[in-house]
């Protein structure tokens, strides 16, 4: 059965995320900062997919437990799907939230609000030791912002535009995004396939 699972992250930011989406499972939920020998996993893929289950098959190899991972890629039509799988990148290796920012609107530039279409898509990978990997998928479709705009949330969250809310993610609470953004659908559904496994584990036990 599995009590425990490690998110395969050391960002604090999509630390609380997961943790809120996956709380009410009553498995443990651990974190890389619980393993500081674990490995940096190159994010070398060349899909979501590809970095999600690389990143959640080596930290399980590493600790032992079933791991979870993600990996979040933003394509934006008036830039032929750029940044794609490198949007944490994209400004540059060390970059920050408002870098990347910043670049996305400067290139987007001058084009028209309803050019402007972009979607946030999120690869959620679950490893067990032994076993064959698991994939989910979670989308959200929106608009890109001439201006950021809002507080909360991070990485692109200030300038993803949802037009069925009137807000950028940045301006809803933790609660709100956990509701609708991709990572959450995504999440939602490695959620249902944890507890799919411990509903077996349960009967077999």
């Amino acid at each position: 059965m599995i009590s425990e699972v490690v998110l395969a992250t050391r960002n604090r930011h999509k630390v609380e995320e997961l943790a809120a989406l996956l709380g009410d499972l009553g498995i443990r939920i651990r974190t890389l900062a619980d393993f500081p020998h674990a490995p940096e996993v190159e994010e070398d893929g060349a899909t979501c997919e590809a970095n999600a289950i690389k990143k959640a098959c080596e930290i399980a190899r590493a600790t032992g437990l079933t791991a979870v991972a993600d990996d979040t890629g933003l394509e934006v039509d008036a830039l032929d799907g750029r940044p794609g799988v490198y949007a944490a990148r994209y400004a540059g290796e060390h970059a920050t939230y408002e870098d990347n920012c910043h670049k996305l609107v400067q290139e987007l530039e001058g084009i028209p609000y309803e050019r402007r279409t972009a979607r946030f898509i999120t690869v959620a990978a679950i490893a067990v030791p032994g076993e064959p990997v698991q994939v989910t998928q979670g989308v959200l479709t929106g608009y890109i912002t001439d201006k950021a705009s809002g507080s909360k949330g991070f990485g692109y969250d200030p300038v993803f535009y949802v037009p069925e809310l009137n807000v950028t993610l940045a301006e809803i609470s933790a609660e709100q995004k956990n509701r609708i953004s991709h990572r959450a659908k995504a999440f939602l559904q490695a959620k249902e396939l944890l507890r799919a496994r411990q509903s077996e584990s349960a009967v077999g036990a």
